[in-house]
């Protein structure tokens, strides 16, 4: 049974928190800032399809813990870069049709947050 991406189940990650290299001076990209990442995936199967069988479904626990070692591994510029990066590398990882993620980051003292928001594909 096939269903719109629109309408399909999806899994959500409110505010993962990060540690990340990033940051367009070199002494902000020198030790890892908080970021947090919010997130929905629609896994290709349905839920309905799942059977309750862990095996059939988008583990969010490993979901967690790719996101983890991918941000660990890198240093970027711009979140811009890692909120792409981290969605590439979901698809090709997971049995993920799409992604939404916001990415915050919490460096500028007069504002909550300054967050980049992406989908993909």
């Amino acid at each position: 049974m096939s269903h719109s991406r629109d309408t399909a189940d999806a899994i959500h990650i409110q505010e993962l928190e990060l540690a990340a290299r990033v940051g367009v001076p070199e002494e902000e990209r020198a030790k890892p800032q908080r970021l947090t990442l919010s997130l929905t995936v629609w896994p290709i199967a349905g839920f309905h399809e799942l059977q309750d069988e862990l095996a059939k479904t988008v583990n969010y626990s490993g979901v967690c813990r790719e996101i983890k070692k991918l941000v660990s591994g890198r240093t970027d510029r711009l979140i811009e870069t890692l909120a792409e990066e981290i969605a590439v590398d979901l698809l090709r990882s997971f049995p993920i049709a799409k992604v939404r993620l916001e990415l915050r980051k919490f460096v500028l003292a007069d504002a909550k947050y300054v967050a980049v928001k992406i989908t993909r594909p």
